[in-house]
């Protein structure tokens, strides 16, 4: 009778482990979503800037259709990335489009002083420093994800529920790492 108690405990004890680990990696898991969800809205807010900065340069410096198209279609395909893997690499070519395009404006003085293209100009330096800060808590939520699912022994309730590692939102080029900095004026 004591060691079928005691076979009953320990299995007990091993199912309520198992649990804890599981509830554990769907928090994990659930986490990452969410922090992957804040990224999308960043990159929303930015997607959603970019045509009004392209008509505002566009209406100073329309005869730079290349530049500007150029922009144009890398926000249609990053909106379009359905991976964290092709949002990182369309986001890191957008990125150096908008730097040539605000480049550009320095040969235009009428366009550096004007109001609007200044307001957007600063809105979007604030949305890549939101978008920056959601990239930083989505890689932290990731780099926790899998250290649960490669961690003994949580990686052996982790393999048998389905549980993997998710990606890191990555940019490809070093020096896209910094933040872009555009100055105006002189």
């Amino acid at each position: 009778m004591l060691p079928l108690v005691l076979l009953a405990a320990l299995g007990l004890g091993l199912t309520l482990w198992a649990i804890a680990i599981y509830n554990g990696l769907v928090r994990r898991r659930n986490i990452v979503d969410e922090a992957w969800s804040g990224v999308e809205v960043q990159l929303k807010r930015r997607a959603d800037l970019i045509p009004n900065i392209v008509a505002t340069v566009e209406a100073y410096a329309g005869h730079e259709q290349k530049t500007l198209a150029e922009v144009v279609r890398l926000r249609n395909q990053a909106v379009a990335a359905g991976t964290v893997e092709e949002a990182a690499q369309t986001q890191t070519l957008l990125s150096a489009a908008l730097g040539r395009l605000f480049a550009l404006a320095e040969n235009y003085p009428q366009l550096k002083a004007n109001e609007n293209f200044l307001s957007l100009q600063t809105t979007l330096s604030e949305i890549e420093e939101q978008l920056q800060l959601a990239r930083r808590y989505y890689n932290g939520a990731v780099r926790d994800l899998n250290i649960a699912v490669e961690s003994f022994p949580s990686n052996l309730v982790a393999g048998r529920f389905g549980f993997t590692k998710a990606p890191f939102f990555e940019l490809e080029d070093p020096a896209d790492r910094n933040a872009p900095h555009v100055r105006f004026g002189s």
